[in-house]
């Protein structure tokens, strides 16, 4: 599981002009089964996307085509997460044993 931080850069200005793309590219993320939950960052200062199922390098080439990353409008720092403990529901995200 991985958890990314898209942290606005000097160019946030420019959000509004590819908001509808970056929207669409959250969309495909979910409807690849990729994506768990998308956020903002509080107060104003990005957003924050809790994914699994592909791997380190999949993730990776996937937030290279955000465009939002790809106009300099946010930055993206990825965390893994070898979950050990979850909820029955989530469960799924452990790693095995």
């Amino acid at each position: 599981m991985f958890i990314t931080f898209l942290k606005f850069s000097d160019n946030r200005a420019a959000a509004p002009d590819f908001m509808a793309a970056h929207n669409d590219w959250i969309a495909q993320g979910f409807a690849d089964e990729k994506f768990l939950c998308v956020g903002s960052l509080e107060p104003a200062a990005g957003g924050a996307i809790l994914s699994h199922g592909e791997s380190r390098a999949a993730l990776d080439a996937r937030l290279a085509a955000d465009p939002f990353v790809v106009h300099g409008i946010v930055t993206a720092e990825t965390h893994e997460i070898d979950a050990k403990r979850a909820i029955p529901a989530l469960d799924f995200l452990k790693a095995p044993a």
